[in-house]
């Protein structure tokens, strides 16, 4: 997936007042902080989180470079090496000013009050849920999220991104050194039916889709025609129609809907967890769904575990009375 010139509308964005994350000194920051103790309190706390992301997306239009945010963060990693990914890195200078995520300091300038105000969250995990509500409340699947990130203070190398101006063999490339699959390349660039380019960042212009706030399967219904007038088509995109794997699944997902729901949101929970082990405490979460429990054996998470009904269960009263 190819998404590095993904940006807010132009009515919100020409006027956001820039803000200054509050990161401290990168000198003296560990490389590595301490994995979040993730139990009930830290669960309520991303429930608060995921309530004000939904209407800061709403309010600012900005689902497009939240996404983005979320994949550049995690496409950096390399499953060789087991360095980068997910981490919450992409918010310091010596990686945000990658020629990739040219404009992604707006997204994280726009999460930095959430990160204040929601403290015990990292920001290896806020930056994750921003990409998955931003999916959501634009119409695109409920994808299971799961805490409990570590940040990291270092960054990788530059390069590692996707190059929207390259073909087929340059994002299996990128995308196998992930660990990811053809499948998830194609199921994947089907985020571009958010957002647009931008000629200042990439010397591309234009949006991939007619409606480029709405998620759904119309960036590969596009990419099947011939002339899509006025739509963007990278070097990237073409490469999905022209490489015969990945044509199949591209065809899959302009007729069928439901399958690229599908198959995005297991490609999208894939790419949010590299290098991620969850924590045997960790829950599988979903917007006012049960939570489903990872294997709890100990007292500790037989408390948790309590706590998470009695949530759930205030959760699914609050279905019958909406």
């Amino acid at each position: 997936m190819c998404i590095p010139e993904k940006s807010p509308t132009d009515s919100w964005a020409c006027s956001l007042l820039h803000l200054s994350p509050l990161l401290g000194s990168s000198a003296t920051a560990a490389a590595m902080s301490v994995a979040p103790v993730v139990d009930a309190e830290y669960m309520a706390e991303v429930e608060r989180a995921r309530r004000d992301l939904r209407a800061l997306i709403a309010s600012k239009s900005c689902a497009p470079i939240m996404l983005r945010l979320a994949w550049h963060d995690a496409g950096t990693y390399d499953k060789a090496t087991k360095t980068g990914g997910p981490n919450g890195s992409i918010r310091f200078p010596q990686e945000y000013s990658h020629a990739a995520n040219a404009g992604i300091k707006i997204a994280i300038d726009l999460l930095e009050p959430m990160k204040q105000k929601h403290p015990k969250i990292t920001y290896a995990d806020l930056y994750q849920l921003a990409g998955v509500v931003a999916v959501e409340v634009t119409g695109g699947p409920t994808i299971d999220y799961v805490p409990g990130r570590r940040d990291s203070s270092d960054s990788p190398e530059e390069g590692r991104l996707p190059d929207a101006k390259k073909g087929a063999a340059h994002l299996r490339e990128v995308f196998y050194r992930m660990g990811l699959s053809d499948k998830d390349i194609v199921a994947l660039s089907g985020g571009h039916t958010l957002g647009k380019a931008r000629p200042e960042r990439s010397g591309f212009d234009g949006a991939w889709t007619k409606d480029p706030l709405k998620f759904d399967n119309s960036y590969f219904i596009e990419l099947l025609k011939e002339n899509s007038e006025g739509l963007l088509k990278l070097p990237t995109d073409k490469a999905l129609v022209e490489d015969p794997t990945f044509r199949r699944y591209v065809e899959l997902y302009a007729k069928d809907e439901d399958a690229f729901f599908r198959d995005y949101a297991e490609s999208h929970k894939k790419l949010s967890e590299l290098g991620f082990t969850p924590p045997r405490s960790a829950f599988i979460y979903k917007s006012c769904q049960k939570p489903k429990s990872l294997l709890m054996q100990t007292a500790a998470g037989v408390a948790v575990a309590a706590a998470v009904v009695a949530w759930a269960y205030l959760c699914e009263s609050n279905k019958r009375l909406g």
